[in-house]
């Protein structure tokens, strides 16, 4: 596979996932700029791998660009994974449980895309990857908003495919339940449940969606744009 020139940032990159794919393009020789939240301890991580970091508390397009500003030139890569799961089973009850998911989720991609859009390299393709989620596939009884700004970001996606023709591809993934701390709560309510519906019949690890997301971020991925991928096991077929 055709490793990607240049610097990838990574937003929620001491994630699960983020974790994983940091490891795998660190080993591939890309340079890295790692982005999430203080509580996350991203520096330290991002020193032991070689990588630039930095903290995003704002979620705004003067927060994002600051976050960006520490990469010096143009932005070849980008993968978007930082958002949170919140569960509004009143629906409608708090009103602010909507407006979070919404800022933390879509609103977070959308600055991000706005400052990356300002960076992107010229005289070839940069690559921007978005994450999605099963939910936006099929609807997350127990957590409307968050179904709903992720179903936002593939339509956010979709346009930025159309915006930056001639910068970068665009593209998603719709991850089904891989095991990190954000479906914690949802395994320990139905994951027998959960696990009879994939076909696969297990639980996805984080590097599952670290290597697709190193392909769409390669050379081998250049016939591919505004596309969101399943990585669930099958699961969305149920």
């Amino acid at each position: 596979m055709t490793a990607l020139q240049g610097t990838v940032a990574i937003t929620g990159a001491a994630g699960g996932i983020g974790r994983a794919l940091c490891t795998l393009l660190a080993e591939a020789g890309c340079r890295l700029h790692l982005i999430d939240r203080a509580e996350s301890d991203v520096l330290a991580f991002a020193g032991e791998i070689g990588a630039s970091a930095s903290n995003h508390p704002v979620a705004d397009a003067a927060g994002a660009r600051s976050a960006l500003a520490p990469v010096d030139g143009p932005i070849h890569g980008f993968v978007h994974l930082a958002g949170t799961m919140e569960d509004d089973p009143e629906l409608g009850d708090d009103p602010a449980v909507w407006d979070r998911c919404m800022a933390d989720n879509l609103r977070n991609a959308y600055d991000f895309a706005t400052a990356v859009g300002e960076r992107l390299p010229e005289g070839t393709m940069g690559r921007l990857v978005f994450t999605s989620s099963l939910a936006f596939r099929r609807g997350a009884v127990d957590a409307v908003a968050y179904s709903a700004a992720k179903g936002g970001l593939v339509g956010l996606t979709r346009a930025l495919a159309r915006r930056f023709k001639e910068q970068a591809t665009v593209n998603a993934l719709a991850p089904g339940i891989i095991l990190t701390r954000m479906p914690e709560r949802v395994i320990e309510r139905r994951g027998e449940r959960l696990l009879r519906e994939i076909p696969l019949g297990r639980f996805g690890d984080p590097r599952e969606v670290a290597t697709v997301i190193r392909f769409l971020l390669s050379e081998d991925s250049s016939y591919i744009t505004g596309q969101c991928i399943n990585v669930d096991g099958g699961q969305v077929m149920t």
